[in-house]
């Protein structure tokens, strides 16, 4: 983001020189080289790391003196939106202090650039707040649970992650009208089932690590509580709803003897013909960004119609659009949406101030695919009037778990599950075995996180009255219910 404050040293920080990161391409051949490190020596590494960061010392939150403004930060996240979506961004975002934390992630970002950390730099999703864990359709057409968000996915901090998972949950139970003993107890699942996933993953060879994956049929499996099997059922079934023919009544209506989209304003919004056919020139250079057979699949439809279409919260303001696409027959239909990509809310903290992509939809789209066992095998990028995109499935399966539908019990087991998700994208990426020594088989980083949790959803809550005030004294605009 562009002007966002940030200084890893505040606040006191001990953080040592980044000691392993991946933010750079692969290796593109096999050579000779020496023996690497072998894994029992990374795991001691990891472990001597206490010595410089403790881990008591993750669960430290204090807002200092000269913490910045956070409703500033918001405003700055603004520059290059569409200024007539902001204050739908905004109503959005002080609908609750949940909303408020899902679309400030770059506050979020700017405050950990502060804290300890071991230095240990993964692949992060960069915004691996509760909500951002979902089904989502496989190549096979299997629903599978994972991290399904990567607009801000970065090399970074492994902590920057676990500490938003967790503080998410605290102020997501709070909202749900669950106790803070309740919220204490969510939090030290998420915080558990990362720290063991992460121990168990760092024992597993590294193309082991890579076809971890959790369908639906082992994650019911592995369910035990009634509720929470209830609500991943309802969540499965409305998800298995949601792909491009099921979306045709929804989306269009019958127009010149075909199909067009409908116009929803201001969500859906129609353009004009010099902005579609720029759109269709960018589909046509993102067939270039997929393997062969997917490129020659996708050859095969044609652009029917284009919109506008506004998703998220923290994406809103920014370009997304969906495409309606024919196959070989009126029912053969496919909707593509290509979503704006700028730079990581992470990069100005880590990593010299960049990540090796030039091209920001790259950057999401290689990224989801490090962290997700499994993708979606139309991601791609293209680049439209200046602007640089990634492009996906408009309607792939996605669905999420109504957290506001569960019961203390099932949240604290539905955490447990995305905690040891987001272990599996870390140590799929660099570092597993240096966490996994660094966080050990105690409970020492649980507490810290339960510690961090409670400590940063009151900051949350005040940030999040601090952005109503503003829009009370008519500091900035909001549109509510949007």
């Amino acid at each position: 983001m562009e002007g966002a404050p940030g200084d890893r040293r505040r606040n006191g920080s001990t953080a040592p020189t980044p000691v392993v990161h991946a933010d750079a391409p692969a290796q593109p051949y096999l050579t000779l080289r020496d023996r690497p490190t072998p894994r029992a020596e990374r795991l001691a590494m990891g472990k001597a790391l206490r010595g410089t960061v403790k881990r008591s010392a993750l669960g430290d939150w204090e807002a200092t003196a000269g913490r910045f403004d956070p409703v500033d930060l918001v405003q700055r996240s603004h520059v290059g939106r569409e200024e007539w979506l902001v204050p739908v961004r905004v109503g959005r975002m002080i609908a609750s202090p949940y909303g408020f934390l899902r679309g400030s992630a770059v506050v979020m970002a700017a405050d950990c650039a502060g804290l300890p950390a071991t230095g240990i730099t993964p692949v992060i999703c960069g915004d691996s707040h509760v909500g951002n864990f979902g089904f989502y359709g496989s190549p096979e057409r299997e629903l599978v649970l994972d991290l399904n968000d990567f607009d801000e996915a970065h090399p970074g901090p492994w902590e920057w992650d676990l500490r938003r998972l967790c503080a998410s949950i605290w102020v997501a139970g709070r909202q749900n009208g669950h106790s803070e003993d309740d919220c204490e107890t969510a939090v030290a699942s998420a915080s558990a089932a990362y720290r063991e996933q992460v121990r168990h993953l760092a024992d597993e060879p590294l193309m082991s690590r890579s076809f971890q994956s959790l369908d639906l049929e082992r994650l019911l499996a592995s369910t035990s509580d009634p509720e929470l099997r209830a609500a991943i059922e309802k969540a499965a079934g409305r998800a298995r709803t949601k792909t491009s023919d099921r979306a045709l009544p929804r989306f269009t209506e019958k127009h010149l003897g075909g199909r067009r989209i409908v116009e929803e304003h201001p969500l859906i919004t129609r353009l004009d013909a010099a902005h579609a056919e720029a759109l269709a020139i960018g589909l046509d250079e993102y067939l270039t960004t997929l393997a062969p057979h997917w490129r020659r699949l996708l050859g095969g439809y044609t652009v029917l119609d284009m919109a506008h279409k506004v998703v998220g919260v923290g994406s809103v303001g920014l370009r997304a659009y969906v495409a309606l696409c024919e196959g070989s027959s009126p029912d053969d239909v496919l909707f593509l949406q290509l979503k704006q990509a700028r730079r990581s809310v992470v990069a100005p903290f880590v990593h010299g101030d960049s990540a090796w992509h030039d091209h920001q939809g790259q950057r999401v789209v290689e990224y989801q695919q490090a962290l997700q066992t499994v993708s979606d095998p139309l991601l791609g990028w293209t680049t439209v009037e200046g602007r640089q995109f990634y492009v996906r499935q408009f309607r792939n399966m996605k669905g999420t778990l109504a957290l506001d539908d569960i019961g203390a019990t099932a949240f604290a087991d539905y955490v447990g599950i995305c905690g040891g998700l987001l272990a599996k994208g870390h140590a799929r990426t660099s570092g597993a075995s240096m966490i996994a020594g660094y966080v050990g088989k105690g409970e020492v980083l649980d507490r810290a996180m339960c510690r961090f949790a409670h400590a940063y959803a009151e900051q949350t809550e005040r940030d999040h009255a601090a952005l109503e005030t503003a829009v009370r004294r008519g500091r900035v605009a909001a549109e509510r219910g949007v």
